[in-house]
């Protein structure tokens, strides 16, 4: 395990990413540049969406990543019948006490995978998402703290299947990114056809940090230098999304907050304390794209997404 004292430095930040990359990457072969979008989100102290086909990884990415970071993991599946209640947690009398004792659901973990979160009703989506949001959850009149660092990783079918609830505008806006594995490359799929399910070495990853050391990460992120430069680029990219014909309106001043925090996580993951045009660029699609009201699909959001970066100039 890599140590390290209080001052993170951007190098050790940087060992420490790869290493938990590498363990990551053991179980979830082909997927590396997914991994790491996922690590950043979580040192940005943000949530994540995944929407894929069934088979391409997603729980295999949400339990490797807790076992390589030291995280406490839970997995819920959603669907249509279950109630706030089942996540958040229930009070139960306690005959011997004479009183009602709180008995915590999943969410009082520091890892929650929420798998299919478009297949339950809108009521137990914003059950979790107000818990997303606010760290903290509201039971019977009292407010319980979740644990720290709390981390959600959502999964959801895409859209055209039948029996989902999508998630409205104001709640895909709670997950800092959204992200699609995909099918795996030749060599990467080969890997996995010739030789041995790779999901079987879970139990064997090592953690790579405590999460005491991910908080004082997730505090030097927020220590990244942005020069004024970059925050002027940072603005032409989000005005070109709010001037365009092509869609009814543009990126929010959060969803520009969003992308500013995670160019800041991915420039510590490089090894760097300060942003270049680079680490926007990077972090601009899974950040932007599910904040657009694209009509046509998230291909069409990606290919408008593509256009912005494309289309603004860095200087």
């Amino acid at each position: 395990m890599i140590c390290f004292d209080e001052t993170i430095l951007t190098k050790q930040s940087q060992q420490i990413t790869e290493a938990i990359v590498e363990r990551v990457e053991s179980v979830l072969v082909g997927k590396q540049h997914s991994v790491r979008l996922a690590l950043a989100c979580l040192y940005a102290g943000g949530h994540l969406l995944i929407e894929d086909l069934p088979g391409m990884g997603k729980t295999t990415l949400a339990q490797a990543l807790a076992a390589a970071i030291g995280l406490s993991y839970t997995r819920v599946q959603f669907t249509s019948d279950l109630l706030p209640a089942d996540i958040i947690g229930v009070s139960v009398y306690d005959r011997n006490k004479a009183a009602f004792e709180f008995h915590p659901g999943p969410l009082f973990n520091q890892l929650v995978l929420a798998d299919e979160i478009n297949r339950t009703t809108p009521k137990t989506q914003s059950a979790l998402l107000e818990a997303m949001a606010e760290g903290q959850v509201s039971v019977e009149g009292e407010t319980r703290q979740l644990p720290q660092p709390f981390y959600v990783i959502a999964t959801q079918n895409p859209l055209s299947q039948s029996g989902t609830f999508p998630l409205p505008e104001s709640q895909l806006d709670r997950f800092l990114m959204r992200l699609r594995l995909g099918y795996p490359d030749p060599e990467a799929e080969r890997q996995l056809l010739s030789g041995s399910d790779p999901r079987l070495k879970l139990g064997e990853l090592s953690r790579a940090i405590t999460p005491a050391q991910l908080e004082a990460i997730q505090t030097a992120v927020n220590q990244v230098k942005v020069s004024d430069s970059l925050v002027d680029y940072l603005q032409r990219l989000l005005q070109f999304t709010r001037s365009s014909a092509e869609i009814d309106y543009g990126i929010s001043p959060r969803g520009g907050m969003a992308v500013l925090k995670s160019a800041r996580a991915w420039a510590l993951m490089e090894g760097r304390d300060y942003v270049i045009p680079e680490d926007i660029q990077a972090v601009f699609a899974p950040v932007c794209a599910h904040r657009l009201p694209v009509s046509g699909g998230e291909h069409m959001a990606d290919n408008f997404i593509q256009q912005t970066l494309n289309s603004v100039d860095i200087i």
